[in-house]
């Protein structure tokens, strides 16, 4: 196998999605590294009645037509989530829309959900069902629907019995009108009409797999507030936090920071971190909280866990760092936990607020 350090050079000559691609095509004929020993039995984490080995997962939008979530899987990462997929295939926004803003270690997308459509995707999870691994998916919208809750239940509807968590992405600063869906009112329909769908598909609620929503780090304090209190009253399982951010830090020094669309990588650390702690507070602890954002090292994933989180993600990271990435954090958090004293992932969840 070539280390990623040799790799990286002729990936970035090429524009980012098609680096991306070459990548999935990489993986897809086994060409991409195993991740090594098993994870340090400190970094077991139980949750929903699912055994994590290590609390380092891979974020939705790398894998968006789950075409390679056991390579990945098989990178050390501790859970896969695939995704963000629609209902009808769609094409998304005009490229370009994939930036990398190297000096900054982070990128901007403006994807707009391009979706191989819910049937293929399906198909894939149902291949792979029996393969082990913990494996969840990601649902949207199509661009043109109007009423949303009904594309999320369809979603959740056919997804339920093949995944391991589910997960409602309402959050995405690239569809018209998504981010709108945060709202209490709206939000309390869609999680509703999602958790209908759930239980459509499956009658055995004991086999119902947990569904979370993803939401955004550029909520003010009164939405933060009106999330976690449905999040609360409806019950549902989750809160990733978050997606993307549309703000523009002014210690970005890349000239891609112009373009418009969704920032992630390493300069959303600390608003996304400092937004996780702020649902930790809202809910009491009382919903299982999932830190997504500029994680690269860790540190990064210490700091989200510390802050709430009871798992953590990350992408865009590995498009500088590569597919060894999450062996070397999850190496890197077991060391803290142990420098700390804790006996496991669980007992620093939080930390911070006691």
């Amino acid at each position: 196998m070539i280390p990623y350090a040799l790799a990286r050079p002729f990936l970035h000559l090429f524009d980012p999605e098609t680096a991306h691609g070459m990548a999935i095509s990489a993986l897809k004929a086994g060409l991409v590294g195993v991740g090594g020993a098993p994870s340090d039995p400190i970094l077991a984490q139980s949750l929903w009645g699912l055994d994590f080995p290590n609390p380092i997962g891979l974020a939705a939008g790398f894998d968006k037509d789950a075409e390679v979530p056991d390579a990945m899987l098989r990178t050390g990462f501790g859970f896969v989530e695939t995704g963000t997929v629609t209902p009808r295939p769609q094409q998304g926004n005009p490229r370009p829309r994939l930036f990398r803003l190297s000096s900054d270690e982070a990128a901007i997308n403006r994807f707009g959900f391009n979706s191989g459509g819910l049937e293929a995707y399906a198909n894939r999870l149902a291949a792979r069902t029996r393969q082990g691994g913990i494996v969840g998916a990601n649902v949207g919208k199509n661009k043109e629907t109007e009423k949303a809750e009904e594309d999320y239940a369809t979603g959740i509807e056919r997804v339920t019995p093949l995944a391991d968590y589910l997960v409602v992405n309402i959050s995405s600063p690239n569809t018209e009108g998504l981010r709108d869906l945060q709202a209490r009112q709206s939000l309390e329909t869609l999680l509703t009409a999602s958790l209908d769908a759930r239980a459509r598909s499956l009658a055995d609620a004991t086999q119902r797999p947990p569904l979370l929503v993803k939401v955004a780090p550029d909520l003010n304090e009164g939405e933060m507030g009106d999330i976690a209190e449905v999040s609360l009253t409806t019950g549902i399982d989750g809160i990733i936090i978050g997606n993307t951010t549309l703000d523009r830090p002014e210690t970005l020094r890349s000239p891609e920071k112009v373009e418009g669309g969704g920032l992630s990588g390493k300069p959303l650390l600390t608003k996304s971190t400092e937004c996780l702690a702020g649902f930790w507070r809202l809910t009491e602890g009382k919903v299982p909280l999932v830190g997504c954002g500029g994680v690269s090292s860790g540190a990064d994933a210490y700091a989200k866990i510390r802050a709430g989180a009871s798992l953590v993600q990350l992408y865009t990271a590995l498009v500088f760092h590569g597919p060894g990435l999450a062996p070397r954090i999850a190496q890197e958090l077991a060391a803290f936990l142990k420098r700390d004293g804790f006996d496991n992932v669980a007992d620093a969840v939080a930390a911070d607020h006691r």
